[in-house]
Order: C-alpha cells, then sequence, then structure tokens
C-alpha cells in the first residue's frame, strides 16, 4: 500500500486518476486542488467517502500549503494545472503561476519530503503542431501558445529537479482527452453540450486541424503505470491512436445525437492555432501500456454520459471562457 498525493485530483483527468487508484489498488489517497472554475467537488462524489480518501483545498503555488500536505507522501501524481489554450491567450499570467511556478514548488518539496516518485502530467502540445510523421520523446519543444509553452517550462522544471536534486520524476505526455466531466470549454463537452441546448457548434477555421483523442480512463490507466514503473528522468508519450480532424469529430457527435452539419457555425480561427499534433507510443509500449479504446464507442459513452448528466454540466456554463 502507498500513500498518494493527487494534485488537481478534482478536475477531469485527475479526478478520473483518483477513481482509478481506489478501483485498482488498496492506496491511500490525499486529494490536493484548489478548486478552481474546473476544480469541483462534484467530480468527487461518492469517492470522498472512502475511508482511503482525503481532501485537502489548496494551491499548488503556496508553499507552506503544498509543504503541509506532501508530508508522508511515497508517492506523488501532479496533475494539477491551467490547461486551456483559450484561456492562455486571455490570461497568460495564471498560467505561468500555475504551471511553472506550481511545478517548481511541488517538486521541491517533494524532494524536501523525500517522496519516492513523482509523476508530472504534461501534453502532447509541447511539439507544437506536427505537418507530417510523429514527434517522439526526443522531439524538440515548440509550443504555440502561452499554455502549452507553461507545460513545456513545468516539464524542465521537473525534470531538472531529477537532475539536481535525484527526485524521482517521470513525465508524461498524453494526446488530447475527452470522457465524463471534462469542464464544457473544452472541444467535445462545449460542442455536446451547444447542441443538446439547441444550438449551432461553433468550429474554428475549416474544421482540418488534427488531434489525436485518447479515452480519459485509458490515459490513466497509463499514468498509473508510469508512476510506479516507468524509468526516472523519462518522458513517456501517450498516445490514443486516434486522429481525426475537427470536422469529423463534430460529425461523429452529430451522428451520435441524430443532427447534420447545418447545425455547425464556422467562426474566426484562434491565433496560433496548431494544425495538427501527433507523437509516438512506442517507449509507453515498452512498458505495457497498450492501445486505447477505439474514438467512436468511447464518444458515444461519454456523449450519453453528458445526455443523463445536464445536472452537472448547466450550472458550469457561465463560467465558460472562449475567444
Amino acid at each position: 500500500m502507498a500513500r498518494i498525493l493527487v494534485t488537481g485530483g478534482a478536475g477531469f483527468i485527475g479526478s478520473a486518476f483518483v477513481r482509478h487508484l481506489l478501483a485498482t489498488s488498496d492506496d491511500e489517497v490525499t486529494v490536493f486542488d484548489a478548486l478552481t472554475y474546473a476544480g469541483r467537488l462534484e467530480n468527487l462524489a461518492g469517492v470522498l467517502e472512502d475511508p482511503r480518501v482525503r481532501f485537502v483545498r489548496g494551491d499548488v503555488a503556496d508553499r507552506d500549503a503544498v509543504r503541509a500536505a506532501i508530508a508522508g507522501h511515497d508517492l506523488v501524481a501532479h496533475l494539477a494545472a491551467e490547461s486551456h489554450v483559450d484561456r492562455s491567450l486571455l490570461d497568460p499570467d495564471v498560467f505561468v503561476r500555475t504551471n511553472c511556478v506550481g511545478t517548481n514548488v511541488l517538486c521541491d518539496e517533494a524532494a524536501r519530503a523525500g517522496v519516492a516518485r513523482f509523476l508530472h502530467v504534461s501534453t502532447d502540445e509541447v511539439y507544437g503542431s506536427i505537418p507530417e510523421g510523429a514527434a517522439d520523446e526526443d522531439a524538440p519543444l515548440a509550443p504555440s501558445s502561452p499554455y502549452s509553452a507553461s507545460k513545456a517550462g513545468s516539464d524542465l522544471l521537473a525534470l531538472a529537479h531529477h537532475r539536481s536534486h535525484g527526485l524521482g520524476v517521470v513525465v508524461s505526455r498524453s494526446s488530447n482527452q475527452f470522457g465524463p466531466r471534462q469542464f464544457p470549454e473544452k472541444l467535445i463537452p462545449l460542442f455536446v453540450t451547444t447542441l443538446l441546448r439547441g444550438g449551432d457548434v461553433p468550429l474554428y477555421g475549416d474544421g482540418r486541424n488534427v488531434r489525436d483523442w485518447l479515452f480519459v480512463e485509458d490515459n490513466c490507466a497509463a499514468l498509473d503505470r508510469i508512476l510506479r514503473r516507468g524509468e526516472v528522468g523519462t518522458v513517456y508519450n501517450v498516445a490514443g491512436g486516434n486522429e481525426r480532424t475537427n470536422l469529423e469529430v463534430v460529425d461523429a457527435l452529430l451522428a451520435c445525437l441524430g443532427l447534420d452539419r447545418s447545425r455547425v457555425r464556422h467562426v474566426t480561427d484562434r491565433p496560433g492555432h496548431d494544425r495538427r499534433y501527433a507523437i509516438t507510443a512506442a517507449r509507453a509500449a515498452a512498458l505495457g501500456i497498450g492501445a486505447g479504446r477505439a474514438f467512436e464507442p468511447a464518444l458515444e459513452e461519454t456523449v450519453r454520459w453528458y445526455v443523463d448528466n445536464e445536472a452537472w454540466w448547466r450550472p458550469l456554463l457561465g463560467h465558460v471562457r472562449n475567444r
């Protein structure tokens, strides 16, 4: 049994990761979350009653709060982050504070506390746009937005703490994720909730931007393995194997809801919008991480969740920020 601190554990991926840990291990889990707009206790419904779970409200950039929370833990899974590109274009300072300063504080305090292994959860967006082929873990970092730049910086900070202080850091860079409980300003939940309310989907540019989609539960299983078995000081790409243009994603959503393209509205593209993300996953495969679920069945499951859980997403719509 291990004691695991999960930062950002009340967010979309973080809460799914906590659920995964509880279902697959006998570990004790401390959720550390600031409960900003996207971190919600509702995401942990049915989880906080588990005697193995403890919740601590705190900011990863607050050194005193981090020091108090991290004491006595064997492992850290660092998922707390500002993650929405559009928000980073509007308010980049918040991204640098949380993603860079927060990661530095957390790594420093983890090293002081004697944490054995530290998983830093990142994104394929740090590689920038990939016109052809796919980026491996040694590809140059070429971020295009304040969000991806702050994540690239936090990756390097975490790895520097490994090299400088011997902290057992492993880094994951996952492709675009989707699934239940994702805040409704990200592409799939934004489009689903817009369609369910009778609106038209606001599709950036020509809709030909390509992303590789990964179901959140598959990512959580991969993160768990990387945390426990990854080679320290190493980066692992986690790919979904489901490359789709945004227009293809929209078509799949429309098919799930029995609608057609008359519900699509093309809008002005956002600045610095990367055309394509693609990553290799051979290193993860060597660690025993297999392919994720096929896109369409996982998307259908996701859409059903939003159809059945309007009481979860409707109160959040006033907090959505997109350009």
